[in-house]
């Protein structure tokens, strides 16, 4: 059963920074609780569609990584990729902008696509026992950061 959550924030910052700071996959540490570091695979530089890249992810002492391939890249609109571990497709995260008064609204969202057969692994892997809760907390943390440094930014 898909589980699909959405957290959302607004921005002070036109569409086009989030995109690009969202978009550019090896700056997810910055923003990420989770995530610490992403690079580009095949000799790709930046975000289009089919391009891959590894997430290194850490919680505590557990270290993993997935695999994301980018499904959507609409400048200043949307961006979201698949994650996969050993070509198992398990979740997809995304984000949508949408243009405000002051900026945008950043929606991050996220579908866990993992089946009941490999919840008890997923846990043994990552250490996080409600994957859910685990997702909207730090997508917030994500939102939150990825505001302070845009809108830190001089214009």
């Amino acid at each position: 059963m898909t589980k699909r959550i959405e957290v959302s924030r607004e921005i002070a910052a036109s569409p086009e920074a989030v995109y690009g700071a969202i978009s550019e996959v090896t700056r997810m540490g910055e923003w990420s609780e989770e995530c610490y570091a992403c690079e580009w695979h095949d000799g790709a530089t930046g975000p289009a569609l089919g391009a891959t890249f590894d997430g290194h992810n850490r919680n505590g002492e557990k270290t993993w990584t997935s695999q994301g391939k980018i499904i959507e890249a609409e400048p200043g609109r949307a961006f979201a990729f698949e994650c996969s571990m050993m070509d198992f497709h398990y979740a997809t995260w995304g984000y949508r902008i949408e243009p405000t008064q002051r900026g945008c609204t950043v929606t991050e969202w996220n579908e866990d696509l993992r089946p009941d057969s490999v919840l008890e692994l997923s846990k043994e892997i990552s250490g996080i026992d409600d994957r859910t809760e685990r997702n909207r907390q730090t997508m917030g943390t994500t939102l939150g950061r990825l505001a302070a440094a845009l809108e830190a930014a001089p214009a």
